[in-house]
């Protein structure tokens, strides 16, 4: 008899995605119902629709310690790792260029008639970028991510094109090593996720 396949407990749709100044306390994780209930601090600001969801990525580098007298390595050691998280942001503001360049100038220049306000964004000096931290949650409330240290460091490429295509904002926020805790830890609302 061949074995029973049980039906895969599958994660869809993109999530949502919040960003947060370096230190935020991480949300509290209350489930209830096995979803997380809680609702996020408000210091984590929303930061809307991306293009196609985004992308968590998580490489280790191991290397070979080899003897002279076996051709087969001893055994394997861990000599780097390395993570990401990556998305393509629709909500096309200078505050979002901003997060996308880890700071910068957006100065509100006010020109004395509501509606004629002007705002210019200019990048920060090397040296001068601020890092943050940044939450996903699933869709259906049973997983969240949080990347408690960020510095985004992809290239930005916005292309600006005939609809339906739209000018997005890509990011690829890199993990750095927190003052506290790990890069990354990943929440699992009640048992479904187990």
């Amino acid at each position: 008899m061949p074995p029973v396949v049980a039906t895969p407990n599958v994660l869809s749709d993109p999530g949502f995605l919040w960003v947060a100044p370096l230190g935020t306390a991480a949300p509290t994780n209350t489930v209830t119902a096995g979803k997380f209930s809680d609702t996020v601090a408000a210091a984590y600001i929303p930061l809307g629709a991306t293009t196609e969801g985004s992308t968590f990525t998580y490489g280790t580098e191991v290397k070979a310690i080899e003897a002279a007298e076996f051709f087969d390595p001893i055994r394997y050691a861990t000599v780097s790792r390395s993570g990401s998280i990556s998305f393509a942001l629709m909500n096309f503001t200078l505050s979002n260029y901003r997060r996308a360049l880890n700071g910068g100038i957006a100065a509100l220049v006010p020109t004395g008639v509501a509606g004629s306000e002007l705002t210019v964004f200019e990048p920060p000096d090397p040296g001068t970028e601020v890092r943050s931290m940044l939450l996903w949650e699933s869709t259906d409330s049973t997983v969240r991510m949080l990347f408690r240290q960020v510095l985004q460091g992809g290239e930005i490429e916005t292309a600006f094109g005939k609809a339906p295509s739209v000018a997005a904002i890509p990011c690829t926020y890199n993990l750095e090593v927190p003052s506290v805790g790990k890069p990354f830890s990943i929440y699992g609302a009640g048992l479904t996720r187990v």
